[in-house]
């Protein structure tokens, strides 16, 4: 395994801000680390990059302890925080040449970060003069210099027009071909599009941990059906494939099926057969954003 978490807790005075949290990565995994700002995700990435210790519970990287090989796990690991810090005044190639010294690399691997992460066109620019995009590259090159295993990356979309948005994505999905790679967000798309797997996390507890493909695999669908008259929950109940039956307010009623495939037809044949008008009839997918709200608004 890439990363091993067991039981993790973290104190900060009385609160706590990790609450005996444990998975595990494996290589080549791409996992989405979700949650609300507070939940927890942030004092996590650091626990793994050595920046913080936790107060109980234990974390390995690449099969290196975080509290006692702190030096092995930092060879192992790239950290590419959420506000990239950066020399603005170098350039691009001097200030990849600087880390180089720090991780002591060789001047070419510089070369080939700056071509995996597509800077060879601004390599001779100073960084206060690229683009945010282009600044999250020299940071993910940065990040890649001493070519670890596990890739850690803190909300590495934010702010992005889309343009960029869509090459930086591109850039993670190449690197997460021989990489692991844990992935905070709070843009659900990049989740669905990148990840492989994702992991919630709310009041420094996991509630959610799965692959994407078991979403997709699982995903349900609610249809929106008003009728013109009252109608009893149980015999909407015995449709074919439903999951749950609520009445929200009046005549109107949300039917959850478990399955993707489109149920109107179904509801509007119940209609016809029990003399009942539709005046609303709506369909939507139970989607990751849905997921996600359910499990973290409480």
């Amino acid at each position: 395994m890439s990363i091993v978490v067991t039981d993790i807790t973290k104190m900060y005075g009385t609160q706590k801000a990790l609450d005996h949290i444990s998975f595990s990565l494996q290589k080549g995994e791409i996992v989405g680390f979700l949650g609300p700002n507070g939940a927890g995700k942030s004092t996590l990435m650091k626990i793994l990059t050595t920046y913080l210790t936790p107060t109980s519970g234990t974390a390995t990287v690449h099969e290196y302890d975080t509290k006692s090989n702190v030096q092995e796990v930092r060879r192992a690991v790239g950290y590419l925080p959420e506000h990239n810090p950066l020399y603005v005044e170098m350039y691009v190639r001097e200030y990849l040449a600087f880390n180089a010294g720090v991780y002591k690399v060789s001047k070419e691997r510089i070369d080939e970060v700056i071509n995996l992460t597509g800077l060879t066109s601004e390599a001779h620019k100073k960084i206060s003069q690229l683009s945010k995009g282009y600044r999250q590259r020299v940071g993910l090159a940065t990040a890649l210099l001493h070519d670890p295993e596990v890739l850690i990356l803190d909300e590495p979309t934010t702010g992005l027009d889309p343009n960029q948005l869509l090459d930086i994505r591109n850039l993670i999905k190449d690197i997460g071909k021989e990489k692991t790679i844990l992935m905070s967000t709070h843009i659900m798309q990049e989740v669905e599009a990148i990840c492989d797997r994702v992991i919630i996390i709310n009041k420094g507890t996991i509630v959610a941990d799965k692959k994407m493909t078991e979403l997709r695999d699982g995903q349900q669908q609610i249809v929106i059906a008003e009728f013109d008259y009252r109608v009893e929950e149980v015999a909407l109940s015995r449709l074919d494939k439903v999951a749950s039956v609520k009445n929200t307010t009046g005549f109107t009623y949300e039917i959850t099926f478990s399955t993707q495939d489109d149920m109107r037809a179904k509801v509007f044949d119940f209609a016809h057969d029990n003399d009942l008008k539709i005046l609303q009839l709506n369909q939507k997918n139970v989607s990751l954003e849905g997921l996600f709200t359910e499990l973290t608004s409480s």
